[in-house]
C-alpha cells in the first residue's frame, strides 16, 4: 500500500503511528472483546480513556487548575452560538475579522447582541493580521474574539492583540498543538479537532472555571451551556466516544516526539523549506505578508487560474492530494500541519521546482 502526502486543511494527516495504533486495536481494545467504537460511554473503560485524554492534554498545554477542558461536538461552527449565548452577560462584544471563520462567528454572534467588528483585513483579502496593539476596546465588552490561524487565508497571531483587560476567547482550530502556549492568556480557548489532533465531529473547549456559569442568556438551550457539560465531565450526553479516543493517541503521539516546544521546531523547519522556495520561485509565490505568514497552512499562486488547475492535477497524480485553494480564494494551499511529515515537504517542493522548469513559458 502506497499513501499519499494529504495536504488537506481538514479533516487532514494524521500520524500513520497512531493510525496503526488504532488498527490493531480495531476489533479488541486491550482484551476487552470489543472495539472503543462498540463500548458504552458509562463503562470503566471509556471512563478511563476520557480521563487519561483530558490528563495528557493538560501535561501538553500546562493547562491551570482553574480551567475546565470540554470535549463537545459540533464544531467550530456550534462554538460561534454557543460563545455570545454562554460569555455575552452586557450583550455585547468585539471581534477581530481577520478571514471566512472569524467572519462567520462575528455575524453569528450578531444574533444575540452588539457585535462589534474592531478590526478586520478584508480590504486585502485577509492576507494579513492587523495591528491588535491599541485596538478600540469598547468598554462595556464582554470578550474580544480572534481566529488565531486563518486556515484558508494562511495568516497567524503570532501576537495576540491587547484586549486591554477584557476577556480573550481564540478559535486555534488550524493551530490547536502546534507549539506551546499560555493557557491563562485566554478566557476560552478552543478548537476543531480535525485539522491537528484527530478526526472529525468534535471540538475541544478549555474555559476558565470563572466564566461557566448558570447565568446564560435568555432561550439557551440545555445542550448549548458549558455548565451543564462541564458538571457532567463531558458526559451529559453520548460524546463522540472513538474521537476521543483517537484525539487522546495523537496526545501521546506529541508527547513521545518532544511535546510541544519540539513540535513548533519541527512545524518551523518544515515551513521554512516551502517559504523560501516560493519566496525564490518565478513561478509561484505566496499571498500572504511575511510577517503574519502561518506554519499550518500556506497558500501560493502562479498569478494563472489554468496554470493553477495544471499543477494541482499533475500533482495529484503524482500523490500529493488536496492542494486545491479553498473555493472563496482558489491557487493552491499546503497545509502542512503536526503529522505532515518533513520529506513530505521535501518532496513536494522538488515536485514544485521540476514543475516549474517543464513550464518555463509561464514564468
Amino acid at each position: 500500500m502506497k499513501r499519499v502526502y494529504n495536504f488537506s486543511a481538514g479533516p487532514a494527516v494524521l500520524p500513520e503511528e497512531v493510525l496503526r495504533e488504532a488498527a490493531e486495536e480495531m476489533l479488541d481494545y486491550r482484551g476487552t472483546g470489543m472495539s472503543v467504537m462498540e463500548m458504552s460511554h458509562r463503562s470503566k473503560v471509556f471512563e478511563g480513556i476520557l480521563n487519561e485524554a483530558e490528563s495528557d492534554l493538560r501535561e501538553l498545554m500546562h493547562i491551570p487548575a482553574g480551567y475546565k477542558v470540554l470535549f463537545l461536538q459540533g464544531g467550530a461552527h456550534l462554538q460561534f452560538a454557543m460563545i455570545p449565548m454562554n460569555l455575552m452577560k452586557n450583550r455585547t462584544a468585539d471581534y477581530i475579522v481577520t478571514g471566512q471563520w472569524a467572519k462567520k462567528a462575528w455575524k453569528e454572534a450578531q444574533i444575540y447582541g452588539k457585535a462589534n467588528k474592531i478590526a478586520s483585513s478584508e480590504d486585502e483579502t485577509f492576507s494579513y493580521i492587523p495591528d491588535c496593539s491599541d485596538l478600540d476596546i469598547s468598554s462595556d465588552a464582554d470578550y474580544v474574539y480572534i481566529c488565531e490561524n486563518n486556515t484558508i487565508y494562511g495568516t497567524k497571531f503570532h501576537t495576540l492583540p491587547n484586549t486591554k483587560g477584557k476577556i480573550l476567547v481564540s478559535d486555534v482550530s488550524s493551530c490547536f498543538l502546534s507549539e506551546p502556549v499560555d493557557v491563562e492568556k485566554y478566557g476560552l480557548i478552543y478548537g476543531g479537532v480535525q485539522k491537528n489532533i484527530g478526526p472529525a465531529g468534535m471540538v475541544i473547549a478549555i474555559i476558565r472555571e470563572d466564566l461557566i456559569t448558570e447565568d446564560t442568556l435568555p432561550g439557551t438551550p440545555t445542550y448549548m451551556k458549558y455548565k451543564i457539560h462541564a458538571d457532567a465531565n463531558s458526559l451529559y450526553n453520548t460524546p463522540n466516544a472513538y474521537c476521543i479516543y483517537m484525539c487522546g493517541k495523537v496526545f501521546k503521539w506529541i508527547q513521545r516526539t518532544g511535546g510541544l516546544a519540539a513540535m513548533k521546531a519541527r512545524n518551523e523547519e518544515k515551513a521554512a523549506l516551502l517559504y523560501d522556495f516560493l519566496d525564490e520561485s518565478r513561478l509561484f509565490r505566496g499571498t500572504v505578508r511575511k510577517e503574519d505568514r502561518s506554519l499550518m497552512n500556506v497558500p501560493f499562486v502562479t498569478g494563472d487560474a489554468q496554470t493553477d488547475a495544471a499543477f494541482v492535477k499533475a500533482a495529484e497524480e503524482a500523490g500529493f492530494v488536496n492542494l486545491k485553494g479553498h473555493r472563496s480564494v482558489g491557487g493552491m494551499r499546503a497545509s502542512i500541519y503536526n503529522a505532515m511529515p518533513r520529506a513530505g515537504v521535501e518532496a513536494l517542493v522538488e515536485f514544485m521546482r521540476k514543475f516549474e522548469e517543464e513550464n518555463k513559458a509561464h514564468v
